[in-house]
């Protein structure tokens, strides 16, 4: 197999059939705690796929699992319905606002906010809101106040409900932060960074204080999209990495820049002020990307590394916890924003994917094995009391930790819940799944509205 076509092969592979499957048998016992969705996004090329093609830029799916009162209610999978998606498959045109070129692919991740259920992309194409049956309704803008990109990677504080946001497209040279109320009904921030460029910005964090906005050295390259690449985001050679550290309160000309070595990170783990001014931050760091490999990540796995930014100075401590591959890193949401004592990650070893369990105040790491031939996809924290105080740290990894798993031995999928404080045991319970998920991006645990 090429790296030119292996995104349209094994669990790559996109899967045609919108399913709907109810009472899904169990083995162990679901937690009676949990009542809501464990809802993913991810790319699922409609026309099956072109082996040219680039992974980011196949139309989405959604999949989705119902739990409550102990029971596997039902597993769907669907469409986000672009004008692609609606094309290939009759649907009909999904209503709503565009933002330029788009054709409202939205392929990358799919969060509840508001009371709403958002699949989300970076780069273009506007927020798609669906129902609580994954049936895609409409793009929105919040009520006119988004005129440009959104993002796949939008962070919630977890005190004042907002979204925090980094945008980006191939005609600005600037990042433009945002941020959309509580209540989703619109964005009551913009700023925008000039940068000089068009950087691919695929996501954000937040500190108790600072938005930090990333600037790596993967840009949009003009001779790359004439050619007609899909994704025409290339490595630039001897160009450093940086984290601008902007104010909450702040405006453009209140960032301060931070340089790390060149390397490019899709995914921080956490992030939180230090009382010296400093901040702290864990990421999944990639050498470079699309360097040699330009239809999807390949240039070689991606470690654990702590990054201490000292905006005095514009300098960045590097430190590697990790060499083992780490991508897909999450922590208890309840404390973002502020030290969080335990992350998650996901590994690769061939057909292998564990989980990793992180004590990033120990330095520990402990290692769940999926079984031989399965692989999870992105692990999410959801605690057993979500009500439980913020600041209180005991209640931190007092949860589960739930996924995707792919076992390539039978093409099937479970759904797998873990004890995190047992979190190498036997799962809790498993969700055995009608059809295979295949790998894709992000997701999310959207609890049941009261």
């Amino acid at each position: 197999m090429s790296t030119t076509d292996r995104y349209l092969h094994g669990n790559y592979a996109p899967v045609a059939e919108e399913t709907t499957a109810t009472n899904l048998p169990i083995t162990g016992t679901i937690p009676t705690g949990l009542d809501g969705r464990l809802i993913r996004n991810g790319p699922n090329p409609v026309d099956g796929g072109d082996p040219a093609a680039h992974w980011f830029t196949g139309t989405g799916m959604v999949h989705g699992v119902r739990l409550r009162d102990g029971r596997a209610e039902w597993y769907r999978n669907r469409y986000v319905v672009s004008d692609r998606v609606s094309t290939a498959l009759g649907k009909a045109v999904t209503p709503g606002p565009r933002f330029g070129e788009s054709d409202g692919t939205a392929n990358t991740n799919v969060i509840g906010h508001a009371g709403m259920t958002l699949a989300i992309v970076e780069a273009g194409g506007q927020p798609v809101l669906l129902s609580d049956e994954l049936e895609t309704i409409e793009r929105i803008d919040f009520n006119g106040t988004l005129d440009g990109s959104f993002s796949a990677h939008p962070k919630i504080d977890p005190l004042t409900g907002e979204l925090h946001v980094a945008a980006y497209h191939w005609t600005w040279d600037f990042i433009r932060y945002l941020v959309v109320n509580a209540d989703g009904t619109a964005v009551t921030k913009k700023v925008d960074v000039p940068v000089g460029y068009s950087p691919m910005v695929h996501d954000i964090h937040i500190t108790e204080t600072a938005a930090l906005l990333f600037d790596f050295p993967c840009r949009f390259d003009l001779d790359a999209a004439m050619a007609g690449h899909q994704l025409p985001y290339l490595w630039v050679e001897g160009e450093p990495g940086r984290v601008g550290v902007l104010p909450l309160d702040g405006g453009a000309d209140d960032v301060r820049w931070c340089e790390v070595d060149p390397c490019y990170v899709f995914h921080p783990c956490n992030a939180f002020d230090l009382p010296d001014g400093r901040i702290q931050m864990e990421v999944a760091r990639h050498e470079a990307m699309f360097r040699t490999v330009t239809n999807g990540p390949a240039e070689g796995d991606p470690t654990f590394e702590r990054w201490t930014l000292d905006p005095t100075t514009g300098t960045t401590k590097e430190e590697r916890l990790d060499d083992r591959a780490h991508e897909f890193p999450r922590h208890d949401e309840r404390r973002l924003g502020r030290q969080a004592r335990y992350g998650y990650t996901v590994g690769f070893t061939g057909t292998e994917g564990p989980g990793y369990k992180h004590d990033l105040q120990t330095g520990t790491i402990e290692v769940h094995d999926f079984g031989a031939g399965r692989a999870t996809q992105e692990m999410v924290f959801v605690p057993r009391d979500p009500d439980a105080a913020i600041d209180d740290t005991s209640n931190e990894d007092d949860g589960w930790i739930m996924s995707y798993v792919h076992d390539a031995n039978t093409d099937t999928a479970d759904v797998v819940i873990l004890d995190a404080q047992d979190f190498s045991g036997e799962p809790v319970a498993t969700v055995h799944l009608p059809q295979r998920v295949p790998f894709g991006f992000h997701g999310n645990w959207v609890p049941t509205r009261a």
